[in-house]
């Protein structure tokens, strides 16, 4: 009995160091706030690697049709480049993604909704959020997806 709760114990404080594991699977989303225009998917692999694209189009200005223009090239980009996306690795504590040894959140995973938010950053500009939804499979238009 004494080994068994030993043994408890040392599996637990074992468990406990473990790192999270990142969830596998497909998130998308686009967004337009201030004259910026994003699309992104992201894509997590079993191996917990990471395929991440996000085109973007900042000083949008003009009539609706042209940014609803806009909006149609970049989810042409988005679909049309996917196939060349590399995956590559970024640190996870459970909730938020970082690029190995940094500091900046680079996404934001919540787990109760199975919601992503990507932190995009353009230029000097603090961190730009980019709603992404889980979904089974990707869209063309990850504007207009449910």
């Amino acid at each position: 009995m004494r080994f068994a709760a030993v043994f408890l114990a040392a599996l637990v404080a074992v468990s406990a160091c473990s790192k999270p594991t990142p969830p596998v699977g497909k998130w998308e989303g686009g967004t337009e706030s201030g004259g910026t225009l994003v699309v992104a998917r992201v894509e997590i692999l079993p191996n917990g690697q990471v395929k991440i694209m996000a085109p973007d189009i900042t000083n949008v200005m003009g009539p609706r049709e042209r940014i609803d223009q806009l909006r149609a090239r970049l989810s042409a980009d988005l679909t049309n480049g996917w196939s060349e996306v590399q995956p590559r690795s970024f640190e996870f504590d459970g909730k938020t993604f970082r690029k190995p040894g940094g500091i900046a959140p680079q996404m934001v995973w919540d787990k109760s909704s199975n919601h992503m938010t990507l932190q995009l950053y353009i230029g000097a500009r603090p961190a730009f959020p980019v709603p992404l939804r889980p979904v089974d499979d990707f869209h063309d238009n990850p504007f207009g997806s449910a």
